[in-house]
């Protein structure tokens, strides 16, 4: 049996979920920004074997994840299992899963804390354990995304929400198989405060939205700090600025704040701003899920997503960055890595060129010992090379980032 832990109190000394996994972000493929309701085997099938062919495993994307509307309306009436729709999946759910293993990858599946789905299709609530045993044992999942809607009131306290997201969570380790447990609670009850107890990563916000800047009522929160309604229709830098603060909730013992899944391909969003969309979440850690249609990706698009010195931030063991300084929509973020070099992301979110301080004293906040240290600047988009040895400006396009290793000489 998988070892799990109790939430001692709420407000008081907690400790990490530990199921073996989740040492750093997770990395795949979800089917839902790009398809929704409408996915199948052969969608599955056809991306998780482009997926092989671009080598996209070779640079940490290793999960295929079936998200909402697999399923039939009614769960067996004699079983109470999940019963997958026979004309999305003529092959039923364990052939897919062994399909995807045989590529090499890990499966991964949806369900919701809830009566039903976010599609309307049956929920997991009071079902925990035969959802379990069926994920783990009838289609050998290897990660379960859970949803939060149709959750019948079982919301409003952390305590209440943690109760309910518990349940799975031991139902999942009671099978034996180790399952990354990823809880999409939308930001609610502060879960930032708790998911760590229970989960492998845990969302932030409501859903991304394929955009930069957009406001939507919809996503009325745009603070972590708001209280209720978190919604959806979310643009990047809604979800950013909610993600930033939570940095310390997360790490290689703890977990991860998940900022939800990247749009990079799907055509919200300008070149550079995808390029900033994927380089902050990898600064603050967030999984690296994609969520475009892979076998129709564009050059550009593919370079974003396998920046290897980029996911390497992402994947290296040890704190999320945080940002140190921001000046009329530039932000400055340091990410100390576990080799003890440093890496410094600048990010314009206005609408003009900026002219950006990078300045030692904020750089160095928590680590004044380098305040007159030299470090080689090598910028992790371009290549460039540069000597660093005191504080300097830098020009930042509008939407742009600009970010570097920096290697004490």
């Amino acid at each position: 049996m998988l070892k799990s832990t109790v939430l001692l109190s709420i407000f008081g000394l907690v400790t990490a979920y530990d199921n073996g996994l989740g040492s750093t972000p997770q990395m795949g493929w979800n089917t839902w920004n790009k398809y929704g309701c409408d996915i199948n085997e052969t969608i599955i099938l056809s991306t998780a074997q482009k997926m092989k062919d671009l080598g996209l495993q070779e640079f940490g994307y290793e999960y295929i994840i079936m998200d909402d509307c697999y399923a039939l309306h009614e769960r067996d009436n004699v079983t109470q299992k999940l019963v997958a729709d026979p004309v999305k999946f003529p092959n039923g759910i364990k052939y897919l899963s062994d399909q995807i293993h045989s590529l090499g990858f890990k499966f991964g599946m949806y369900s919701s804390a809830g009566k039903y789905t976010c599609g309307g299709y049956p929920g997991s609530l009071n079902y925990e354990e035969i959802d379990a045993d069926t994920f783990a044992n009838d289609w050998e999942v290897d990660y379960l995304k859970y949803d939060n809607c149709f959750n019948e009131g079982n919301s409003g306290t952390p305590q209440i929400s943690y109760d309910r997201y518990n349940k799975m969570s031991q139902a999942l380790n009671q099978t034996g198989r180790p399952i990354f447990y990823s809880l999409c609670q939308w930001g609610e009850d502060s879960v930032w405060n708790w998911g760590s107890t229970l989960s492998n990563s845990w969302r932030i916000s409501g859903d991304i939205y394929d955009n930069f800047d957009r406001y939507d009522d919809r996503c009325p929160c745009e603070s972590y700090e708001c209280v209720g309604l978190q919604g959806y229709m979310c643009s990047m830098v809604n979800i950013l600025e909610k993600a930033i603060p939570l940095g310390q909730k997360a790490g290689p013992t703890n977990g991860w704040n998940d900022m939800d899944m990247l749009e990079v391909g799907n055509g919200g969003m300008s070149f550079e701003e995808y390029k900033s969309h994927f380089t902050l979440w990898s600064i603050l850690k967030s999984p690296l899920i994609l969520g475009n249609d892979v076998t129709n990706m564009s050059k550009d698009d593919f370079g974003i997503v396998t920046n290897k010195d980029v996911i390497a931030v992402n994947q290296d063991l040890s704190a999320p960055g945080y940002r140190v300084n921001k000046s009329n929509g530039a932000s400055v973020f340091t990410n100390l890595l576990s080799d003890n070099s440093f890496v410094i992301t600048v990010f314009n979110s206005g609408n003009q060129e900026q002219e950006v301080l990078v300045d030692y004293e904020d750089v160095f906040i928590n680590n004044p010992e380098y305040l007159n240290a030299t470090f080689e600047a090598r910028e992790l988009w371009t290549n460039e090379t540069s000597i660093v040895n005191g504080s300097f400006h830098v020009d930042v396009d509008a939407h742009a980032v600009k970010i570097w290793k920096w290697t004490k000489q």
